[in-house]
């Protein structure tokens, strides 16, 4: 079983920045890829970026590379999310998830509740 709980969302300017922490608990964490999913109102969730545990490999959405960073501390197995340079169109609840399997999103088995990101124009 894995815990993940999420902190950093709120409400920022256009061309802004924040950056999101997950903090997770439970066993077998090293094993896990963490995922950063948002999900934009009356749309579906969508990948932003993931980092695997066991060996740093990161992965982004093309809407986040060159704008955000992913990383993780082992030593908390806490992982971050910076953002920057922030558009409206990144406005939606940020959810903190663990997979085996990043391939779909069918493969995050723990999710946490989730952070609200609200970028005004």
């Amino acid at each position: 079983q894995v815990r993940l709980v999420e902190s950093g969302g709120g409400l920022v300017q256009a061309g802004g920045s924040l950056r999101l922490s997950c903090a997770a608990s439970g066993s077998a964490l090293n094993t896990y890829t963490m995922g950063w999913i948002r999900q934009a109102p009356g749309k579906e969730r969508e990948f932003v970026a993931a980092i695997s545990w066991d060996d740093g490999t990161t992965y982004y959405a093309d809407s986040m590379k060159g704008r955000g960073a992913i990383s993780g501390d082992n030593a908390k197995f806490t992982v971050y999310l910076q953002m920057n340079r922030l558009k409206p169109e990144d406005t939606g609840i940020y959810y903190c998830a663990a997979a085996h399997n990043i391939a779909s999103m069918t493969g995050y088995g723990f999710w946490g509740q989730g952070t609200q990101v609200t970028v005004s124009s």
